[in-house]
């Protein structure tokens, strides 16, 4: 499988942490499982907040946007996982590795960028909950969304752009479920100043930026809250800031420990992508129906129908 000149592969060998395991078909019945449920309760989701016209806020339209994004990241993953698991066939064309790059970068990106904005949304309606309306209107909720979606494509477009500029000699073999940027690096011989750049970049502006100022709006957020002399207003206040203080202690939580892993842990390393990319997608809307009043009734008329 080694590739000894620099040259760009005709394809790709994924060599996933349970590629020799006996139990193929039970793993493959675990991820067909998350797979259909994270589908299944994120459609959900959306269906209900598309019909409950009391839904119809700025909250709800991120919340639907966050379950559109999940429902992406198994979609990019797990079908294809599910295809090698039951064929036994784990090679993936070159184009078909760095399409699903592109899309898989896309989705990160964007969750990313919306969990900020999620936490500005409940910073406007806890702290300047007056200009409300006029902050988060239906115009600027379709500017954002639009604009989150956009900046995450071209975001994901650089980085494809840049990573195919990179040759690769050392080895054409992936050691991870899925092709990620990471893994890919680890396969190249010559990585290019302007691949570093843009990964610095991003870092920069879509990890720590909206991740410091989610940190800053909870601050204030809370400082707010505490302020609050009715117990009862107090309560209402966090438990419309749990769901998403519980969905970012995950996300980032579980990326850091990623990130943290060295680079020779292939297996470690496998394990929280498999809990990154498909485990929390399909947690995010339970969490959502669970610690949201609003979404647990709006689920409950739609069941009852």
């Amino acid at each position: 499988m080694l590739v000894k000149n620099e040259t760009f592969p005709k394809y790709f060998y994924i060599s996933t942490f349970f590629g020799k395991t006996r139990c193929k078909p039970c793993i493959s019945i675990f991820f067909f499982l998350i797979y259909l449920v994270g589908v299944f309760v994120n459609s959900s989701i959306i269906t209900v907040i598309c019909l409950d016209v009391q839904l119809h806020k700025p909250m709800y339209l991120f919340i639907s946007n966050l379950s559109i994004v999940d429902i992406f990241y198994t979609s990019v993953t797990v079908p294809k996982l599910l295809h090698m698991l039951l064929s036994g066939n784990h090679i993936i064309s070159f184009s078909q590795c760095y399409i699903q790059l592109y899309f898989f970068m896309s989705v990160a990106a964007t969750e990313q960028i919306l969990l900020f904005i999620m936490a500005y949304d409940r910073y406007i309606a806890i702290c300047i909950p007056l200009h409300y309306n006029q902050i988060l209107s239906q115009r600027n909720c379709i500017l954002i969304t639009f604009g989150i979606w956009a900046a995450a494509f071209l975001n994901s477009s650089l980085l494809v752009v840049s990573a195919l500029n990179m040759s690769s000699c050392h080895s054409n073999i992936i050691h991870q479920f899925f092709c990620d940027l990471k893994s890919l690096t680890r396969t190249t011989c010559t990585t290019t100043l302007m691949f570093y750049e843009i990964v610095g970049v991003e870092t920069l502006i879509l990890v720590s930026i909206p991740l410091l100022n989610t940190f800053i709006s909870y601050i204030n957020i809370f400082s707010v809250i505490f302020k609050m002399k009715s117990k009862e207003s107090r309560r209402k206040s966090f438990s419309t800031c749990s769901s998403h203080i519980t969905i970012i202690t995950i996300y980032y939580g579980t990326a850091l420990i990623a990130f943290l892993i060295p680079p020779y842990s292939d297996v470690l390393d496998s394990v929280f992508n498999v809990v990154y990319a498909t485990i929390i997608p399909m947690i995010n809307p339970i969490i959502y129906s669970l610690q949201n009043a609003n979404v647990q009734s709006a689920l409950l008329k739609f069941v009852k129908r």
